[in-house]
């Protein structure tokens, strides 16, 4: 923990050109001595002028991503540092790759799916601490009970093992300084090995007792809010990429939109395919997540019959609906390149339900799964992908980028394909006969619409 936050500090890095030498003869009868000229050839983009040439959302994703995976270890701020550089060489040489600082699309994508998985592990979320609304980012599944009274918040893991606390407090007249002496003395015997006084906020680290800890506060008038992690030292490699993520995701007094995905639609919208004449249907679990109800378009509602948490699909069914043409699911070896077959968001198409195609590269992550670049529109999610012969590939499904660090924009997007086989495994996995043999993925596609509270 004690090198956290030594990112705050930027560090510059520069780039020389080796010196070219070219020769030169002047035409004589006699040979003349040959006269040598520096040559500077154009100066090569270094890493951190890659990294400085990227929006600022992509490069708050990046730190994100790196941290999630345990290769970065300092603010996530979005500026361009030696350390993430660095972050990002360490990534590479860990993958097996060279470590030139700059990722690559397939790097990239695999980085990106890695840390989205680690957070789907730990179960991350960015909350509101009820009574004072401070915004936090909790990993659920480690801290899954909560209690709160009028000083604050408690998460805990059921054993105690990991602990979250927002605590809030009045104080006349407070400094980071003051208030950063009193926190090493509370509670007695916290031995602080690591601090950080800054003006505007305070971090120690160390153990209390037979637990590490880590504590950020800061203050606003007279009230002082201070999050303070404790957990298990046995817990510190799933921990500590956790801490790191929590610490830039604080926000004691936020004023605006924070980091992380987007609270849900009240109504959303996404497209489905049919994959069976008796009205299966399967598309995006996470856009009809917590639906009071669903509707297919042209057809009335339906039900969610399944659901596969670790894919994010979910099986629909619609009922007395004639003149089906489910899609054939045969295929799955695209290499390259798809065609997205999708129904966009009706704001994107002046309220209409038109069904467009968009063409994306493969980018591979996992064995099962690849990145789409560029990603589809919103209400393309749960759109079948189509290879070069014209054969089902896999679905797409959109992922809303969560960033630990306060974002100052919404990153993009980010889309995976799921493969066609893990498609026909989560069906033949819940007695769905896929009997589709049409070739036509525009008239197997239907929009989905997700009524929430």
């Amino acid at each position: 923990m004690r090198s956290m936050l030594a990112a705050t500090l930027l560090f510059a890095t520069a780039a020389g050109a080796n010196a070219q030498m070219t020769t030169s003869q002047v035409s004589s009868t006699r040979p003349r001595t040959v006269q040598t000229v520096p040559i500077r050839p154009p100066a090569l983009q270094t890493p951190s002028e890659t990294a400085d040439a990227m929006a600022q959302a992509e490069r708050l994703s990046l730190q994100s991503d790196l941290a999630w995976v345990g290769q970065y270890n300092g603010a996530i701020s979005g500026d361009v540092s030696a350390r993430m550089v660095d972050a990002i060489k360490e990534y590479q040489k860990a993958k097996g790759g060279k470590p030139t600082g700059v990722l690559n699309p397939q790097e990239r994508a695999a980085l990106a799916e890695t840390a989205r998985r680690k957070q789907d592990g730990v179960g991350w979320k960015i909350v509101m601490e009820p009574t004072s609304g401070a915004r936090l980012g909790i990993p659920g599944k480690l801290v899954p009970q909560q209690a709160t009274d009028a000083n604050g918040s408690k998460w805990t893991s059921q054993t105690g093992t990991v602990q979250v606390l927002l605590s809030r407090r009045k104080e006349a007249n407070p400094t980071t300084a003051k208030l950063a002496e009193t926190e090493k003395k509370e509670p007695p015997g916290r031995k602080v090995d690591y601090t950080v006084v800054k003006p505007d906020f305070f971090v120690l680290s160390g153990l209390q007792g037979l637990k590490k800890f880590y504590l950020r506060g800061t203050f606003k008038g007279d009230e002082v809010r201070i999050m303070t992690i404790l957990y298990d030292q046995a817990t510190e490699n799933t921990v500590e990429p956790v801490v790191i993520a929590m610490s830039s995701a604080f926000n004691a007094f936020p004023a605006g939109p924070q980091a992380g995905p987007a609270p849900r639609k009240s109504v959303e919208y996404g497209t489905g395919i049919v994959v069976s004449d008796d009205g299966a249907i399967v598309t995006d679990r996470l856009v009809t997540d917590s639906c009071l109800a669903i509707t297919v378009g042209g057809y009335g509602n339906a039900d969610r019959l399944a659901e596969d948490k670790e894919h994010d699909l979910a099986l629909l069914h619609i009922y007395g609906a004639r003149g089906l043409k489910p899609l054939g699911l045969a295929g799955g070896g695209a290499k390259t390149n798809v065609d997205v077959i999708g129904i966009a968001d009706p704001q994107s198409q002046g309220g209409a339900a038109g069904v467009s195609s968009v063409r994306s590269a493969l980018a591979p992550v996992t064995s099962n799964d690849s990145a789409l670049s560029p990603p589809p529109a919103v209400g393309f999610s749960g759109s079948p992908a189509i290879d070069g012969d014209g054969k089902f590939a896999g679905i797409a499904l959109l992922k809303p980028a969560m960033v630990a660090g306060p974002a100052t924009s919404v990153p993009a997007s980010q889309a995976v394909m799921v493969s066609a086989e893990t498609v026909r495994d989560f069906l033949k996995a819940n007695d769905v006969m896929a009997n589709g043999t049409s070739t036509d993925a525009k008239a197997a596609v239907v929009r989905v619409i997700c009524v929430r509270k």
